[in-house]
């Protein structure tokens, strides 16, 4: 069975991105950055700890999720191939 890599892709892009989103929220409303997301801008260009920097913190995790999870489903794919090539299917 192959992962469908495009697919796979947006549901680890949403959920990583929702996570920045939320987590930013999350943290704003009880008033300390905490020190994850803290860390956050210095590898997600243009986030900050603010409730506009949430937004681009989504776009940002989006599009690394997606990324990664293309990647993930790609090497999904290939291990497959390699172990169960020559199986019968059941």
């Amino acid at each position: 069975m192959e992962l469908r890599k495009r697919a796979f892709g947006l549901a680890i892009g949403l959920f990583w991105g929702l996570v920045i989103l939320l987590g930013t929220w999350f943290l704003l409303l009880r008033g300390s950055p905490g020190e994850i997301f803290s860390k956050a801008s210095s590898f997600y260009i243009g986030y900050s700890y603010s409730w506009g920097g949430a937004v681009i913190g989504f776009f940002y995790g989006f599009v690394t999720g997606f990324i990664a999870g293309v990647f993930i489903a790609w090497l999904y794919d290939v291990f497959c191939n390699m172990l169960y090539k020559n199986k019968p299917s059941a």
